[in-house]
């Protein structure tokens, strides 16, 4: 059962920094098989479902030079098909039962697979999550690799090469980290590393990351404990139990001098600018003073730069500023898109300016109260589904080593000063950053529009 919330309402109304009686302490329990797969139980009766979200602590991060794209990669394999199961049939076994919220992602340090079903359809789920990762290197081919490699290399172009400010995110991590770091590329990786991958080089993969000792499985819902830990054992504890890998620690990345690029961008219409100063990592003890900091410049409504730039200069179409955290490291970014017209000199001026007074004086006291509210009802609404509280309890565990450790930082929140605020901002913002400057390349998009329908591509 979950502990007793303040309700949505209440909560944005009334909730002051000192709030304490109102944490949502997930009450969960937790143990591991003899092949060493983690497993989190979080019971919730009140409604006949269950969520059910595995996570695979390994991400692009842990890829290596010339085989990026392979976490992503593989993400789609496990979709297709195992020895119980048919070519592509995972969704449609899924759907056949009730299921919803039927999905994977990838990041740049975990993997993770989820659906929700009902709770007397928890063991079909759990056989089919048991029989992906116990025999899919028996299933897997060269024609299902090809298929995917293409649908991967597919979506990069239409996710990456071919939208708005794409170009812009890879000329970015691309300043941010050297060459070799393991954040330099994006997380569905590039082109030729992806057609290069062989047949050999994805069961290397998954030998390597997906032995259960690497695995999280979490679930949220109307499930108890002797029942949930009867079918994690049947269905995963006969799963072979190699040793878990051994992550190579990332890399701390750092810039020596500010740098600023610009990007000509065929598929943009606006001006963007984006500041990108190296950061931390997720749930540091930095974040949440970071976070005050973001809302303080960025927050829709009453930011600073929102103030500025959107309502009284009308010069931005919108303004977002925050931390970005990923394991061991992160960003903190500034992003401004400009309205048609707009004087992007003036943009940086007035950006360079309510830096220089935030890191002088810090956010005010006002500010840090409507942070800490904002961030505490985020954290409320993201537990009202069971998915979202299976990936809370999952996002601590693998970010903190505390599936619990959702009361800790919410503490840390609400323990945000503007002194302490301050010093975060001094700590992270007066170092060198990366400016990014997209510009439409109107150049480009007259070309590709003046090009005959049916012409070369």
């Amino acid at each position: 059962m979950i502990a007793p919330l303040l309700s949505p309402a209440l909560l944005i109304v009334g909730l002051s920094p000192a709030t304490s009686a109102a944490d949502p302490a997930l009450r969960f329990s937790t143990w591991k098989l003899k092949n060493g797969l983690h497993v989190i139980l979080h019971e919730d009766h009140r409604v006949p479902i269950v969520a059910v979200d595995l996570w695979v602590h390994v991400g692009s991060g842990d890829e290596v030079p010339g085989k990026s794209g392979f976490a992503h990669l593989f993400e789609h394999m496990m979709f297709q098909g195992s020895e119980h199961v048919a070519e592509d049939q995972h969704f449609a076994v899924l759907r056949e039962v009730g299921a919803s919220m039927v999905n994977g992602t990838t990041s740049f340090d975990r993997t993770n697979y989820f659906e929700v079903v009902p709770a007397n359809q928890l063991e079909t789920a759990l056989w089919l999550e048991s029989d992906r990762i116990g025999t899919l290197l028996s299933h897997v081919n060269q024609e299902s690799l090809k298929n995917q490699r293409d649908v991967v290399r597919n979506e990069r172009r239409q996710r990456v090469d071919n939208v708005p400010y794409g170009s812009s995110r890879m000329a970015l991590f691309a300043a941010l980290y050297p060459e070799g770091h393991p954040f330099r590329y994006q997380v569905i990786g590039k082109h030729e590393d992806i057609e290069g991958a062989s047949l050999e080089d994805v069961k290397a993969f998954f030998r390597s990351w997906y032995a259960p000792a690497n695995i999280t499985l979490t679930l949220a819902g109307d499930v108890d404990e002797p029942t949930a830990r009867a079918l994690v054992d049947k269905w995963f504890g006969s799963l072979l139990s190699p040793p878990a890998p051994v992550r190579r620690p990332f890399p701390v990345a750092s810039l020596q001098e500010n740098e600023r690029l610009e990007v000509k961008d065929r598929f943009a219409k606006l001006v963007r600018l984006q500041w990108t100063w190296h950061g931390v990592a997720q749930y540091d003890a930095d974040d949440p003073d970071l976070g005050v900091v973001g809302d303080a410049l960025g927050a829709q409504g009453w930011g600073r730069l929102y103030r500025r730039l959107v309502v009284e200069e009308t010069l931005a179409r919108d303004v977002s500023a925050g931390p970005m955290g990923m394991n061991a490291t992160g960003q903190f970014t500034v992003g401004v898109t400009l309205k048609p017209g707009a004087d992007a000199a003036r943009v940086e001026q007035v950006v360079r300016e309510e830096l220089v007074r935030l890191l002088a004086a810090g956010p005010t006291a006002d500010e840090v109260r409507r942070s800490v509210v904002d961030t505490e009802t985020n954290v409320l609404f993201s537990l009202d589904a069971l998915l979202g509280r299976a990936e809370r309890l999952q996002q601590m565990n693998h970010y903190t080593g505390d599936p619990g450790g959702l009361a800790a930082y919410l503490a840390r929140v609400r323990a945000c000063t503007p002194a302490s605020a301050q010093a975060a901002a001094r700590r992270w913002l007066a170092k060198p950053r990366v400016l990014v400057v997209t510009v439409p390349d109107a150049a480009a998009d007259h070309q590709r529009d003046a090009q005959p329908k049916g012409g070369a591509r």
